[in-house]
């Protein structure tokens, strides 16, 4: 199984507010962050366990299965167990139950491949994979009439996501909790860019002097600015136009819930207007 490639540096800066604009990108042309930011940012196993644990789509790649169509190895449902195994619904006669069951007595080792892509419209709008290695069994007695469970004991992990590229540990992944607003954040996204988009515009008010620079170029009116994504620590909002680049915005303290979103919100906005 390949991973994705490295990242290239382009160019980054960090503002005294502590907002970092970072043009580093993917090989797949997606900006990254630029390193500077890295003193508040959720751990790598809990950004995957994050991403395996919420709706992005999903794909179990098992060696042998290569001519299969990714429909027939997509999972019905997915959810984490106790011990950190990912239990994985098929219909009882998919190409992958029937792997797990020829190899029952062995197990099987397969991929669980998770794709992120950002709620709302942006260029790049793939923000992340993570992968899941692990061996694959039959569960029995769990799912309902003509579906299977199979278990995926989870190993090896790694995610590849707006923050980079990073390893993931079976015990890591097992311990780490997912991001507290990860269940609402693509309607709390989409919210923030159909409602809020002046307020959103407003926060290039903090990035200091590379919000001079597109000023003197003259790109300021022709550049969008789209809430990207959102977790406890802070915003990522892509500004896009003559160029593109990310640009982040710490929240003064994590947040929890809601609640305390709206809070951290209003601070952004009001720092932004002064």
């Amino acid at each position: 199984m390949s991973r994705p490639g490295n990242t290239t540096r382009i160019t980054n800066s960090l503002d005294a507010q502590g907002t970092d604009s970072t043009e580093v990108r993917s090989a797949h042309g997606q900006p990254r962050p630029s390193g500077l930011e890295t003193a508040r940012m959720p751990s790598a196993a809990e950004r995957t366990r994050t991403l395996v644990q919420g709706t992005c789509s999903a794909v179990l790649l098992i060696p042998g299965l290569e001519a299969a169509g990714p429909h027939q190895l997509m999972p019905d449902s997915r959810h984490i167990g106790p011990d950190g195994e990912v239990f994985l619904v098929f219909p009882a006669g998919s190409p992958a139950v029937r792997a797990a069951t020829h190899a029952q007595d062995d197990g099987l080792t397969a991929v669980l491949e998770v794709t992120d892509v950002a709620p709302v419209s942006v260029p790049h709008r793939i923000r992340g994979r993570a992968r899941v290695t692990g061996r694959l069994t039959r569960e029995p007695g769990r799912a309902d009439p003509g579906r299977t469970v199979l278990r995926l004991e989870a190993g090896e992990a790694w995610v590849d996501d707006l923050w980079g590229t990073e390893g993931v540990e079976p015990e890591e992944f097992v311990a780490a909790e997912p991001d507290p607003l990860a269940e609402h954040e693509a309607e709390l996204l989409q919210h923030l860019h159909a409602a809020h988009g002046a307020e959103v515009r407003s926060l290039r008010a903090l990035l200091g002097e590379r919000s001079d620079a597109s000023a003197t170029a003259g790109t300021t009116a022709r550049t969008a600015a789209v809430p990207v994504a959102l977790d406890r620590f802070g915003l990522r909002v892509r500004f896009t136009g003559v160029t593109c680049f990310d640009a982040r915005f710490d929240f003064p303290e994590p947040v929890r819930d809601i609640r305390e979103l709206r809070r951290a919100m209003h601070t952004l906005f009001d720092a932004a207007a002064r």
